[in-house]
């Protein structure tokens, strides 16, 4: 009998960044999306348009981490960022397997944050503390290991 194949659970990943291996809570946002032109010549009697394929569009990434004592990397790059612009890093989102392995790898090309959020603050609040990182990039790529 075939062994039994079943989905891959989706909470244990690894984010590479700048050469560093951070652990994040959260990554939303690996989507692409290819806009569509729309179509019809004058003479056509089925009287209905074509689809064409058009221009890509990346959506925004957003990573949630825990708030760490000293640790300010978010704002510095977010920071860095306004006076250089043209610092980018690749991002690499990997999701693994129950023996650590590699199942499927993202890389974000060429991100940059545009937004940063500090945790919210509530005095009777019996949680960690969570920042946010939301980033524009120019593309995704997907391997399957």
């Amino acid at each position: 009998m075939a062994e039994a194949m079943w989905p891959i659970p989706r909470f244990y990943f690894r984010v590479e960044w700048a050469g560093n291996e951070i652990g994040f809570q959260e990554v939303t946002g690996l989507t692409m999306e290819t806009q569509f032109i729309e179509y019809r010549a004058g003479n056509d009697p089925t009287f209905l348009t074509q689809k064409i394929p058009g221009l890509k569009k990346n959506g925004t990434i957003t990573l949630k981490k825990g708030l760490y004592h000293g640790d300010n990397a978010f704002w510095e790059w977010w920071s860095d960022v306004q006076a250089n612009p043209d610092r980018r890093e690749t991002i690499t989102i990997t999701l693994l397997d129950e023996e650590s392995s590699p199942v499927f790898v993202w890389n974000v090309v060429n991100a940059f944050p545009i937004k940063v959020s500090a945790p919210d603050l509530k005095s009777d609040a019996n949680e960690v503390a969570i920042e946010t990182i939301e980033l524009a990039h120019e593309g995704i790529t997907q391997e399957a290991q």
